[in-house]
């Protein structure tokens, strides 16, 4: 439909919606939980120098560096020994019990039940250093209120749900196995092995281990074995643009991230978690990325439903197809405007009964006439407004959260804006080009 203006269109989103702070930084070499963990670190083989933990105004807390890193150079080598892994929970008090309990649990489980046990145990637990730095709460959606869970945008609201779900679900079924662990503790299981608790467990491992295959192991279920809590290594934040290599040393048995592009002497240190954008971000790490370059807005079926059903008389039958074939994922407006993929969509839905036979024409990205196109551009009008006015309404209920709000719904409704106000700078955008084109 030529409304695109690929780099050009992300340089002129990024320097109209992205602004650049200046970024503040707080040793944190002196607070008393880091220096046990470094002195921990140590005696386990690691002692890094050139990386320090540090308090930022951006990102809150990250490690910084203490001499430039030149391209190429290690950015961080931890030992084998500093890592929490399946095999460690096995070799531990607790792998007698996970052993012998059949079915055989997850790897996620394992090390759930091994960290809640290694919290509950404080000063008796030889992994206190490392848990006492670990977060107390998360902002992952499994945490959300219903409240906040409200202000997010639909696709992701069921997202968030399905999650909140999923952990209730495995708690509940794991209630044998927690009570099965009753001899290693004086108090009662149901005290210590929580939803809370599971919850808190859950996020530390999926928000914070690193990419790390085991060998299947016997004695555990045959999901696939790819966690390592890195203690230290984690506090390493993500940014987009960075580029690392890493991975597991067989030659050092070190798990080793290598930088691409160096880092100047006294910056925050980056990893990338992978090109997610800031939904995925959110719900599966519980942060948001400010000018993150793969940032999309979602169009969910019913946005389609809510914004274009009184358009045509055959707007239910026309969705009704595209479900059928699968066309209702992944369509987005981005920098560069809506995708091609929701404007095909929104070509099916221009076309008229008597061009109905050239569906097969539009998925090729043909024009089937001039009026079915500019009918396809007008439904993508009205659907970005559609959704710059719900994400308005959402940001103004977010707004209103401030008031008298504890301190874990003020880390909620910041991420959640956060995510909103990166919408609204996309889908501003996106009503630009949309206008542009119509003249």
């Amino acid at each position: 439909m030529g409304i695109r203006n690929g780099r050009r269109a992300r340089r002129k989103w990024r320097r109209r919606y992205c602004h650049q702070n200046i970024v503040q930084a707080v040793n944190l070499c002196h607070e008393s939980q880091y220096v046990e963990l470094r002195k921990w670190l140590k005696e386990r083989g690691f002692n890094s120098k050139s990386l320090i933990p540090a308090l930022f105004s951006d990102t809150g807390r990250g490690l910084m560096t203490t001499k430039s890193i030149q391209a190429g150079d290690l950015l961080i080598s931890l030992p084998e020994s500093c890592l929490l892994t399946t095999t460690s929970v096995l070799s531990s008090y607790m792998g007698e019990y996970v052993k012998r309990w059949k079915p055989p649990v997850s790897p996620l489980l394992a090390l759930c039940a091994f960290l809640i046990s290694e919290r509950h145990l404080a000063t008796g637990s030889q992994w206190k250093p490392y848990v006492d730095v670990l977060p107390k709460t998360y902002t992952c959606p499994v945490y959300f209120s219903d409240e906040v869970i409200s202000l997010l945008p639909r696709g992701l609201r069921k997202k968030a749900l399905d999650q909140r779900d999923e952990v209730a679900k495995l708690h509940s079924s794991s209630l044998g196995f927690f009570r099965s662990l009753q001899p290693l503790f004086r108090e009662p299981v149901e005290s210590i092995f929580t939803h809370d608790a599971l919850r808190w467990a859950w996020c530390s491992v999926n928000t914070r281990t690193v990419y790390m295959e085991h060998p299947q192991s016997p004695h555990l279920s045959r999901e696939r074995d790819v966690y390592a809590l890195a203690p230290y290594l984690d506090l390493l934040n993500h940014c987009p643009e960075v580029q690392v290599e890493a991975g597991f040393s067989q030659v050092t048995r070190c798990y080793e991230i290598r930088s691409v592009q160096g880092c100047k002497k006294y910056q925050q240190a980056f990893i990338c978690y992978g090109p997610h954008d800031n939904q995925r971000l959110l719900l599966e790490y519980g942060f948001v990325a400010p000018n993150n370059p793969h940032s999309v807005v979602y169009v969910d079926p019913g946005d389609l439903q809510m914004c274009l059903s009184g358009t045509d008389k055959q707007f239910a039958q026309k969705l009704l197809f595209l479900k059928q074939h699968d066309f209702l994922v992944n369509l987005t407006f981005g920098p560069e405007g809506p995708s091609w993929r929701l404007l095909t969509v929104l070509r099916l839905l221009s076309l008229q009964p008597d061009q109905y036979s050239s569906w097969k024409s539009v998925l090729l990205g043909a024009a089937v006439s001039h009026d079915s196109e500019e009918r396809s551009l007008q439904l993508a009008r009205m659907l970005c407004q559609y959704l710059w006015d719900e994400n308005a309404t959402a940001l103004q209920s977010v707004s209103l959260l401030k008031e008298g709000a504890g301190a874990s719904t003020r880390e909620q409704r910041a991420v959640v804006e956060c995510l909103r106000l990166e919408a609204q700078g996309i889908l501003g955008h996106s009503q630009e080009l949309l206008r542009n084109h119509q003249r």
